[in-house]
């Protein structure tokens, strides 16, 4: 019999919070609906309780990223009978996973993120474009809300409009406190992010649109023509059918690529 190395303790600076509760993690993977053969990721294994349901779910196939040195040692020894069970010790911020996916199917990526990295991994992934197939991420819910927003709420806001520009985005339910070693301070929940096949509202130039995007919720109080100012006047603005004394939560994903597209179109005849 193989023993298992003591499982260690979430530690603070990495943002841990395992997931115990069975009835939560079973209702997980029934949404992610893994089937054997799908490239599954798992961004952040821990200790392991979703991994195992999800590596007998994908038929023993999975690839696990884990940044916890510590963790690594004991995912191996514990899942030591999945030949095609893969740990990459690595930080999934900085993960190539267009290299990962290579000439394969593309990713089905899943984890239970640590709050304080959730922002900036959901956008490195975003960036991975066609590489992935969809994600479900347990997630603070405050930041669930934001994502699943909806143009002129208090929610809407940069990270909604990015994310949905690329993505359909579906909150699926809220997980307590109570779910998770040691207890967070806040409620989770899960949400489903699935890149568009084809994008709704395609922009001449994606990192022009995030960088409007990015300029005009610089100060959500102000109008977009203050928020915007020596970039597009209200003139043009208005010639794009959006008045200029609005508010940049109150702009839906294709009036932002409306004014993105105007701006790139500009710079072409200027160039």
């Amino acid at each position: 019999m193989v023993s298992r190395p003591p499982a260690p303790r979430a530690r603070k600076r990495f943002g841990q919070n395992f997931l115990r509760d069975p009835g939560i993690i079973a209702r997980i993977v029934r949404a992610i609906a893994p089937r054997p053969g799908e490239r599954m990721i798992e961004i952040g294994p821990g200790q392991g309780a979703l991994t195992e349901p999800l590596l007998e779910a994908a038929g023993g196939r999975l690839e696990a990223i884990e940044l916890d040195r510590d963790l690594v040692p004991g995912l191996r020894v514990q899942f030591f009978d999945h030949p095609n069970f893969v740990v990459h010790e690595a930080d999934a911020l900085t993960f190539d996973f267009r290299e990962l996916r290579g000439d394969g199917e593309a990713l089905r990526v899943v984890g239970n993120l640590p709050y304080n990295i959730s922002t900036p991994l959901i956008a490195h992934l975003l960036e991975a474009g066609d590489a992935i197939a969809d994600m479900h991420f347990m997630l603070q819910k405050e930041v669930v809300e934001r994502l699943a927003a909806e143009p002129g709420g208090a929610d809407w806001g940069r990270l909604s409009v990015m994310a949905q520009y690329c993505c359909r985005v579906e909150a699926l339910f809220t997980v307590p406190p109570e779910a998770f070693v040691p207890r967070p301070g806040v409620d989770s929940a899960i949400v489903r992010l699935t890149p568009h096949a084809t994008l709704p509202f395609p922009a001449r130039d994606e990192a022009l649109l995030f960088d409007v995007v990015r300029q005009a919720f610089g100060q959500r109080r102000k109008t977009l023509r203050n928020n915007l100012k020596g970039r597009v006047d209200g003139e043009a603005l208005e010639g794009l059918g959006i008045d200029p004394v609005r508010r940049p939560q109150t702009l839906t994903v294709e009036e932002f690529v409306r004014i993105a597209n105007h701006l790139a179109t500009a710079e072409e005849r200027g160039s």
